[in-house]
């Protein structure tokens, strides 16, 4: 089956009340992993590369592989930029064939976001591309460059439903990021803590009510963090003490308000790691990379099948 665009997706989704999974990849593993779940759980996918992703793997590299899984796969695929930091960026990967991207300009001043924003959208829908847009900023690091480096937000500013109604109207973008206590990495919330969801209402309706339907809007930094997952890092060496996420049930009530693109990447990685540093304390002697990214590969698996299956709910919608 040929890509297909995050536009197509979001309106069977928004429809169907379910949310699009929005996974990152850098590496062969992972791409492996999440697309086989989704194909077992018969659930659309959005695979995402970021400009950290991009540098680390080679975007050659990157583009065989998710050509790979495409040829392979009978699902509805689409590959999207996540976090792209400016318009060269944006330009290059619809270029090289990405059917959407996300231009972030949360970090400049409004009237910069927006006009950022309206040139890559003007790009975009001149060669069948969809843009995400964002507003306000999450705590973490915007441009996935790890989480001690890059550039990194170390207070949120939230999402007004006004500024988005404006911003929407102004740039044409398809979608919008909202900040709404989300946030990137997997040290998001000290004791426990909510999204707040009535803000994320408080958007969706001011969207309606300036005429632009059932908009989509996207939650980043939405990472549950798995709490057995962590335990299971630190109990093989690892140390991630204190490390919080986004209460799965809180993007349950997100996704039936209205945010049908959910991005998830940090537990992604801890699950990689978990496998990884499983067989490495119990096999120390084990040096074939084969055999620890196997196991490695089937946790991320199995993470993913729950995300379409349990919190998404977008399994069983492939073929709408």
């Amino acid at each position: 089956m040929p890509l297909t665009t995050t536009k197509d997706l979001f309106a069977k989704a928004l429809k169907g009340k379910y949310a699009l999974g929005a996974f990152n990849v850098n590496n062969m593993e992972l791409v492996q992993a999440i697309v086989a779940a989704c194909e077992e759980e018969k659930a659309p996918l959005i695979l995402q590369i970021s400009k950290g992703a991009r540098s680390y793997a080679n975007p050659v590299y990157l583009k065989k592989l998710i050509e790979a899984a495409v040829s392979l796969s009978n699902i509805p695929i689409a590959v999207h930029l996540d976090h792209g930091d400016s318009f060269e960026l944006c330009k290059e990967c619809i270029d090289e064939g990405f059917t959407s991207v996300m231009i972030d300009g949360s970090h400049l001043p409004f009237q910069e976001n927006i006009a950022l924003t309206k040139k890559v959208v003007e790009y975009a829908h001149a060669h069948n591309a969809v843009v995400e847009g964002e507003l306000g900023k999450l705590v973490g690091s915007q441009h996935d460059e790890g989480e001690d480096s890059g550039e990194f937000n170390a207070s949120g500013v939230y999402t007004r439903p006004s500024e988005a109604v404006e911003f929407i109207k102004a740039t044409g973008a398809d979608s919008l990021a909202v900040a709404i206590g989300n946030s990137h990495g997997a040290y998001k919330f000290t004791g426990e803590q909510h999204l707040d969801l009535e803000r994320l209402k408080a958007i969706k309706a001011a969207l309606m009510e300036a005429g632009l339907g059932d908009f989509p809007l996207v939650l980043h930094g939405a990472s549950s963090v798995p709490q057995h997952l962590v335990q299971e890092i630190n109990k093989y060496g690892g140390a991630l003490p204190g490390a919080q996420g986004v209460p799965e049930s809180d993007i349950e009530v997100a996704r039936r308000t209205g945010c049908t693109k959910v991005n998830i990447d940090t537990d992604l990685r801890l699950a990689l790691t978990a496998g990884i540093r499983k067989v490495f304390a119990e096999t120390p002697k084990e040096f074939d990379p084969r055999k620890y990214l196997g196991p490695a590969r089937e946790e991320v698996k199995k993470l993913v099948r729950h995300k379409v299956r349990n919190v998404l709910c977008c399994a069983g919608h492939a073929f709408d």
